[in-house]
């Protein structure tokens, strides 16, 4: 487990899945954790709970993300209650699935805000924090799908492979600032934003990964503490896919 002792982070998206599975494990590595949500409250609270419960901290806090005085304000709590930032996960998403000749333009469109331009949003008032600090660790969760693409998924696969660009990006732009900025690329994974995929749909992608079989949310939260943690310090720019073989294949 990567050391996060005395780190302060901000992960959006954070009440269920993949992004409550990485508060857990943050804050269990030691970090201090802000819990962000849009609408999920009682889950935020939740995951507040179980992370007191095991002596950690964290609090909740709801923004939505995709609106720039949110986003400036959920960078703002974070110092507030803990007097720095030392980590940003741009972790919030959604998807509208539909073939592109079907997809309506407003699908579209609040894909591409929810998935990328909410990560714009919170990454531009977190750097300022961070280029004073001369520390962070920015780590912009994608996925596999913006890797490879996806028949049904052109707009979130178009947003995911946006993240990938705005990482490498950012990446340049701060590497002399002792911050780092990483891509953290999932498979499919047993979460709340997978609960309506089809059973056939479950077969079909379970013949395409190797391991046979989809992933646990702790496997991402684990991949994620070691990219935010001090040991991953020299690793700037890259995408790690967490997908059992997926990409492989």
């Amino acid at each position: 487990m990567g050391n996060l002792r005395d780190r302060v982070a901000v992960i959006t998206g954070a009440s269920s899945g993949l992004g409550a599975a990485m508060a857990r494990r943050f804050a269990a590595a030691g970090a201090s954790v802000v819990v962000n949500y849009r609408g999920n409250e009682a889950g935020a609270t939740a995951v507040v709970a179980a992370i007191h419960a095991d002596g950690g901290q964290a609090v909740a806090h709801q923004a939505n993300v995709t609106q720039s005085a949110a986003a400036d304000g959920l960078i703002a709590r974070a110092v507030q209650e803990f007097g720095r930032l030392d980590i940003l996960v741009n972790n919030a998403g959604m998807r509208q699935d539909a073939l592109i000749l079907r997809m309506k333009e407003q699908d579209w469109q609040a894909v591409l805000t929810t998935n990328l331009t909410a990560a714009f949003l919170c990454t531009r008032p977190a750097l300022r924090t961070m280029v004073r600090q001369r520390y962070g660790r920015i780590l912009n969760v994608a996925s596999v799908v913006g890797v490879t693409g996806n028949a049904g998924q052109a707009n979130y696969a178009a947003a995911k492979a946006g993240l990938i660009g705005l990482t490498r990006a950012t990446a340049r732009e701060v590497a002399t600032r002792g911050i780092t900025v990483n891509v953290l690329a999932p498979g499919f994974f047993h979460t709340r934003m997978t609960a309506d995929v089809t059973e056939e749909m479950r077969k079909f992608v379970m013949n395409q990964i190797p391991m046979g079989r989809w992933g646990d949310p702790a496997e991402t939260a684990a991949a994620a503490a070691f990219l935010v943690s001090d040991d991953a310090g020299y690793i700037t720019g890259q995408v790690l896919n967490v997908d059992g073989g997926l990409v492989m294949a």
